[in-house]
């Protein structure tokens, strides 16, 4: 293997999602950085893959950085891959990204699964233009950045957890309108994958009264 920084996706939920290359990648690296060695283990087992891991996560990147692109220049091929979908998107991979990009390492992505893509295009919301803004900040700056969107005209694409969704849901209703419309994905390519689609007001009535489980990705109407 060349040495360099391979970038690779896994899959969101279904294990058939997973690519050829992803799998020869993974068998063929020097090693393998992973976000929960215990998650993405079973994944490596499932498709025989007995590359050695380490442990890659927000708490331990910002101290291994400098130490990885060592590695890598001094001839191994290490390849990082988070607990699902593309690394560095809303997960762990751009500081060990931009610093190989400052040392002049090269840095190799594969295409694969990302949830907010399949919960763009089958929300119904125009997906020719669109901003990802991830994880809403929980408390500073929270308000600031609302305001800033109630302005946004593109289709806006949010990540957020089972327990919080009604309440983002609700500030959305007070900083967009209750008729904006919006398409709430959860569980995407699994077994009880589900997308309600409706005005803000609509969503919210449906998952007041239902249980919510499962990774969940907001998209929101822009401003007309």
């Amino acid at each position: 293997m060349e040495a360099k920084l391979y970038l690779v996706p896994t899959p969101i939920g279904n294990l058939e999602d997973m690519t050829f290359r992803a799998v020869r990648i993974l068998k063929e690296v020097d090693v393998i950085l992973a976000e929960d060695t215990r998650t993405s283990g079973k994944l490596l087992k499932h498709f025989e893959i007995d590359t050695q891991m380490m442990s890659h996560h927000m708490h331990n990147e910002h101290k291994m950085v400098d130490r990885l692109v060592e590695r890598i220049q001094n001839g191994e091929s290490i390849a990082l891959i988070s607990d699902a979908g593309t690394p560095a998107i809303s997960d762990p991979g751009f500081l060990l990204s931009r610093a190989c990009v400052k040392a002049g390492v090269s840095i190799e992505c594969l295409p694969g699964a990302t949830a907010f893509i399949p919960a763009l295009v089958n929300s119904g919301l125009p997906n020719d233009k669109f901003v990802f803004e991830g994880f809403l900040p929980v408390k500073k700056g929270r308000q600031t950045r609302l305001l800033l969107l109630a302005e946004e005209t593109r289709t806006m694409i949010f990540y957020e957890s089972p327990h919080k969704l009604l309440k983002t849901l609700t500030h959305f209703v007070e900083y967009f309108g209750a008729d904006r419309q919006v398409s709430v994905s959860r569980e995407l390519t699994k077994m009880f994958e589900e997308t309600k689609r409706g005005t803000l007001t609509e969503v919210i009535a449906h998952f007041t009264q239902n249980t919510l489980k499962g990774e969940i990705v907001v998209v929101v109407e822009g401003k007309k």
